[in-house]
C-alpha cells in the first residue's frame, strides 16, 4: 500500500526533476536561454511539482490557458532540499505561512484520467525572495515535454492508457533526509 504522504520523483544522485506548465512565450524564452528569463516572473511565487501526473491534472494535459507548455525542470537535489528546509506547510499558522520563503502543500495524486487517488503529491511554492536562487543556482536544465504530453493525452483519450504510461517520466520514492521529515510531513 502506498503511504498517504510520500515524495515521488524522477531523480538521480545529484538532481531531481520537477514539472511546471507555462504559456508559450515563457517556455520558448526559457528554452532558448537554457534558463528562466523574462517573461518568466521573478516577482511572484512559482510552484514546482515532482509529480508528473499531478501537473497533467493541473494543466489539463497542457490544454489550460497559460499552461500550454510543459517543462521538466531539472534542479539540484541540494537546492530542492534547501527549499524544503525553508518550507512551511500551507496548513500551518497563517502568520507563519505569510512569512515563509517556501510553501508546501499536499494534494491528492491523480490518475491519468484525473481521478483523485488515496495518496498525496507534494507541491512546493518557491517565494519571490528565492526565485533568483531557484532560477540561477538550482536549475541545471530545462526540457520541453509538450510533444510527449500531447501524445500521451491522445493515447489516453483513445483508450490506450497502457501505451500512454510508457511516455510518463519514471518516478520513485524520494529519500527525504531525516532533518526534513517534520517539514514535509502533514502530520508532523
Amino acid at each position: 500500500m502506498t503511504p498517504r504522504f510520500q515524495i515521488r520523483a524522477d531523480y538521480d544522485a545529484r538532481t531531481i526533476v520537477v514539472y511546471q506548465a507555462y504559456a508559450p512565450a515563457i517556455a520558448d524564452a526559457a528554452l532558448r536561454a537554457g534558463r528562466f528569463v523574462t517573461p518568466f516572473s521573478f516577482h511572484r511565487m512559482t510552484w514546482i511539482k515532482p509529480s508528473f501526473m499531478w501537473l497533467m491534472h493541473r494543466s489539463n494535459w497542457a490544454r489550460k490557458s497559460g499552461q500550454e507548455r510543459v517543462l521538466a525542470v531539472r534542479m539540484t537535489r541540494e537546492g530542492w532540499e534547501e527549499a524544503l528546509s525553508q518550507a512551511v506547510l500551507t496548513t500551518a499558522d497563517p502568520a507563519a505561512v505569510a512569512q515563509a520563503a517556501v510553501h508546501v502543500q499536499w494534494d491528492p495524486e491523480r490518475s491519468p484520467r484525473g481521478a483523485a487517488l488515496n495518496h498525496y503529491s507534494i507541491q512546493v511554492g518557491i517565494g519571490r525572495h528565492l526565485i533568483r536562487t531557484f532560477a540561477d543556482d538550482w536549475v541545471v536544465g530545462l526540457t520541453d515535454l509538450t510533444p510527449q504530453v500531447r501524445k500521451a493525452s491522445a493515447l489516453i483519450q483513445a483508450g490506450r492508457a497502457t501505451q500512454a504510461r510508457r511516455l510518463f517520466p519514471p518516478e520513485r520514492v524520494y529519500p527525504v533526509p531525516r532533518t526534513l521529515e517534520d517539514v514535509v510531513s502533514p502530520g508532523g
